[in-house]
This record gives C-alpha cells, structure tokens and sequence, in this order.
C-alpha cells in the first residue's frame, strides 16, 4: 500500500505531505480544488509523461515521492536486481521534474523512467477521470481481456513463431522483389559479361603493355645508342678502353713513387671493369631489338579497347574486373532464384502451421477467459445494480484476402498481439440480446462495468493498490452506495485511493481526506487534510447538502455513514 505521499513545488502545491492507510482511501474536495493535481503527482510517480509546466512558479524542480509498503513480489525483486536497485519491505519511488529534464529514482537509485514505470505497474493500478471511455472503443477491448495474466504464456508463445513468421515474409518479399530488379538487368547483364569477358583482363595489362609498347616504339633509337657505346671501344685509333689502359698504366708507375696515386688507380680499375661491362652488355642487347611495326599497332589496338572499356563503365581496370565478378554472381543468383524463392516458400508455408497453431490455441485461450470474465463481471454488476445484465466476450479470427495464415478455409491476418478482434457486448435489461458496448451502456453503466473489471483484476493479480479518479461518473444516489459498498469490499484485497463527489461513497471511508485550496503570501496554494470523524461526517454532509450544512443533513450523513460502514 502506499503508506505515505510528499508533494514539492507541484502546480499549485507548495509542499504537502500525507500518510494513507489500508483500506477505502477517499479524497473530497470542491471543483478545481486540486484533487487532479495530486492524481498528477501520483501518475508522475508512475512513470507518466510529465511536464515542465507542473514545476510551480519560482522555483526550479517539482518533486513527488511515495514511500510503498510491498510485500512479497518476486517480479518486482527481479525486476529491482536487474537494474541493481536495492528490494525490501518498503519502496520510495521519487520524481524530479525540472526546465532541463526529469529524473527518477527508486531508494535513492536513479533509474531510468522505463525502470520506475515497470515498478510502478507492478504496484499501483491508476484509473483516471476518463480512462471508462476506453471500453467505448472497441479496439481496447481486447487488451481487456489479455489483462489477465494467465494469457501471457500463451501469447508469448504466439509472438516468438509470429516473429519468425514476420522475417520470412520479409526475406521472401525481399527475394521477389530482388528477383524482379534482376530480371529487369538480365539482359544487360549478359552482354557485359560476354564483353567484359572477352576483353580477357588482368590487373598487371596496362603496366605491362606501356612497357612493352615502350620498347617497340623506341627500338631504332636503342640499336643506335646501343651502337654508339659498342664503336667507343673498337675504334682503331686510341677507343675508350685503350684510352683507360694507357691511364692505368701511368698511374701503376706514379703510385709505386707517390702511394698517394693508389686511390686514384683504384678507381680507373673500376671503371675499366664498368665499361667494359657496359659495352658487353649494349652489344649483347643489340641482338635482342626487336623491330616489329605489326606488334607494336597490336598492342595500340589493345590499348585503346581498354581505354574504350574503362570510359564506358567509368571504373579502372582492377574495378572492372571486380564488378565482372560482382554481376557473374548476380547471373548465378538469377538463374537460381526459382530454387531459392522455393526453399524460402516451403519454409513460410511450414512456419505459417506453427504460428496457426500458436494463434488457436490463443485465440481459444481468450474465449476461455471471455467466458469465465463474463460470467464473473455479470457477477460484479448485480451487486453494482445491474441484476439482469449480461455480458458477451466475442473473439473473431481477423479475416484478410493476405492473411498468413488458414483457418477453416478462412484466410486469417496476423498482428503483433495475435490473430483475434476481441469485442465487448452487453445487455442490461432483462430479455435483451447483448449488443455492442458503446451503443447500449449509459455513462453510469460503463463507470460500472470498469469498476466490475477493475474488481475482477484485483483479485486475479493482487495489485498492491488501486487508485479511481472520479470512477462513479454518471452515477448517484441508490447506485453510487453500491459502488462505494464494492469499492469498500475490494479495499479488503488491496488500498484503494480513490477521488469521488458522490456522499454515498465518501461515507463508506476508512480514512476520509479533504483538498481544498488556501491564500498564503498573495499565493494560492493546494492543501490536502486528513479529516477525524467528525470532520468526516460534516464533509459527507456537505457533499449532500453543500456549503451551508444543516442539522438535517449531519443526521442523514451521520445515518449513511453507520450504515454504510457497520454493514461492510
């Protein structure tokens, strides 16, 4: 239960603190008192949205906090370890609203605001002014009935082989339409090939070819030059070697006078060997010019298909020899794409079984539930003053010409949550068929029939504490005592807190608390004041007669409140 709340800086709230008790928890107060507001707090603790504006003017954070007696629950202590935060008897959950952000904490661990939401859903179940309206939509109905625990194996199951199913679908439709763009390039395809592989190239061809053609264009000026170095050493009269031997000689007799000159003939020794050798070598090379005209327009005509090819793809030849691989391998996987799509066929038809299964045994799981619900808030209604009503959960396969799945010869559509549309019927007269929920039930009707599911799910989940902002909406006199009697009931399971202006229900109270506003400073500011018995009493009777309380009317809330509270 929540034991105590402390509010900070909050709207019109300047600091306020209260301390709740087990049981029926009711809040009064006139109109724009400021009850919403401290439902603002409580749903900030909860994980909601929140926004800068509920920080109060002149000040820089809004601060809500409440301290949570839990109890045994191995969820939330799982879900507490796994975010590190410490568990015990007691859990302070703490929002921090400011201009730069918000922050959350759990015990004084700041977590973040998905980790304080999953707590506070494990622990407070909140009920907002209009959240009856939704059962007027019929695509709520179905979470409805999925709010039930028991069903989460089932549906869990069902969303691992609709997961599975949903990336087969997308890798087939993938393929097909892979297969349809690759149809569209066979044909250019093909004749790159063909060209690219005729062209027959090689990484290294360039290189080689300028090398080549190099030589073949040059080869009248190597014989000559080659020529040139082989006459400096045949010439009769005084050629190079000879000049150098003559050096060599002078240099022998210099160096046995003057050592100085051994360097010297050093060096001419070395240099007779170099040209020696170099003349050797240009005559060698000589015999191996090749002068061939033919050769050389070859390889010019080789040269330009390749310049042709590399400005046509606008890529160089190591890219054009890539991109040869890259669309051989698109053919193959072209001419392979009946056998793939076939294989990826076989396996959506053998998951679409699987996933049918799993989507029966929910979609039956769900009329299962549909039935014992109806049954059980039939039940609810009675003591709420609906005695002849009755209540239908349908679930119908949703039927789509792209379905999935087959059922009964139907094709079936699948979602995330399952294969169903799940809605809600209701009669509330005595002989009438039921009909759709939004069309039959009054306002007072559906406050009664979320207050019948609201009691339902209290006990199949023994959620901590209950919270109704203005639940009896569209209800008074007869009826609102019932409602107070149910919610009084349903207080033995769990706290409830609860918002009301109706008499009747304020009167069934454990603890009874007043929001009023007050001045202080020039500042309007809202206060919340846990009200004695006799406080209790005289605000019951203000919620019947209003402002000026007679006699009459204390007797009638002192009457209502005996009542009320000796018969629970």
């Amino acid at each position: 239960m929540i034991q105590s709340l402390y509010i900070k800086d909050f709207a019109l709230i300047d600091e306020l603190e209260v301390q709740f008790g087990e049981g029926l928890n009711i809040l009064t107060g006139q109109t724009g008192a400021g009850k919403s507001i401290i439902i603002g707090a409580l749903n900030m603790i909860l994980g909601v949205r929140a926004d800068t504006e509920v920080i109060r003017r002149g000040t820089d954070k809004a601060i809500s906090e409440a301290t949570i007696k839990v109890g045994a629950n191995p969820e939330l202590k799982t879900l507490l370890s796994e975010n590190e935060v410490e568990f015990g008897e007691y859990l302070i959950l703490r929002r921090e609203i400011r201009q730069t952000g918000s922050r959350a904490f759990i015990n004084d661990t700041p977590v973040n605001i998905s980790v304080l939401k999953a707590a506070g859903d494990l622990l407070v179940d909140l009920h907002g002014q209009h959240d009856h309206q939704l059962l007027l939509k019929e695509e709520n109905h179905r979470g409805v009935i999925d709010s039930f625990g028991e069903i989460d194996p089932v549906l869990e199951a069902y969303q691992i082989d609709y997961v599975k199913m949903k990336m087969l679908q997308k890798e087939l439709s993938s393929l097909k339409k892979r297969e349809s763009e690759l149809q569209e390039k066979t044909e250019l395809y093909r004749f790159q090939v063909n060209e690219l592989e005729q062209a027959r190239l090689s990484t290294d061809e360039e290189e080689e070819l300028n090398t080549e053609m190099n030589l073949l264009d040059n080869a009248e000026v190597l014989d000559q030059k080659a020529a040139a170095i082989s006459e400096l050493a045949e010439h009769d009269e005084a050629n190079i070697l000879q000049l150098l031997n003559q050096l060599k000689l002078n240099l022998e007799d210099l160096a046995r006078i003057e050592p100085e000159f051994e360097t010297y003939l050093e060096e001419v020794n070395a240099a007779r060997v170099s040209i020696n050798e170099a003349v050797q070598f240009a005559e060698r090379y000589r015999s191996n010019i090749e002068f061939n005209p033919s050769r050389l327009e070859e390889l010019r005509q080789r040269q330009s298909e390749l310049n042709r090819l590399q400005k046509k793809y606008q890529r160089d030849i190591p890219d054009l020899i890539s991109y040869l691989n890259e669309i051989q391998r698109e053919l193959s996987i072209a001419d392979n794409f009946d056998l793939e799509i076939e294989k990826l066929e076989k396996s959506v038809a053998d998951q679409s079984r699987k996933l049918g299964e799993a989507a029966s045994k929910l979609h039956n799981e769900r009329i299962r539930i549909g039935k014992r619900l109806s049954e059980n808030i039939e039940d609810e209604l009675y003591k709420l003053g609906i005695p002849n009503s009755k209540l239908a959960v349908r679930v119908d396969w949703l039927q789509s010409s792209s379905g999935w799945i087959e059922i009964d010869g139907m094709l079936i559509d699948c979602t995330d949550y399952g294969c169903d549309e799940v809605r809600l019927f209701i009669s509330t007269n005595k002989g009438e068929e039921p009909k759709p929920l939004a069309k039959i039930a009054s306002g007072g009707e559906i406050s009664r029939v979320m207050l019948a599911l609201k009691s339902i799910l209290a006990k199949e989940q023994s959620l901590p504490v209950m919270i109704f902002d203005e639940i009896d909406t569209g209800i008074s006199g007869e009826v609102s005592e019932k409602v107070g009697r149910s919610m009084r009931m349903l207080s033995n399971r769990c706290q409830i807190v609860a918002i009301t202006h109706q008499p009747q229900i304020a009167s069934q109270a454990h603890h009874h608390f007043k929001v009023a506003k007050a001045e202080e400073e020039e500042r309007t500011i809202t206060k919340i004041i846990p009200l004695s018995q006799e406080d209790h009493i005289h605000e019951v009777a203000s919620l019947m007669s209003g402002a000026e309380i007679s006699d009459a009317a204390l007797h009638s809330a002192r009457e209502l409140i005996e009542r009320n509270t000796f018969s629970n």
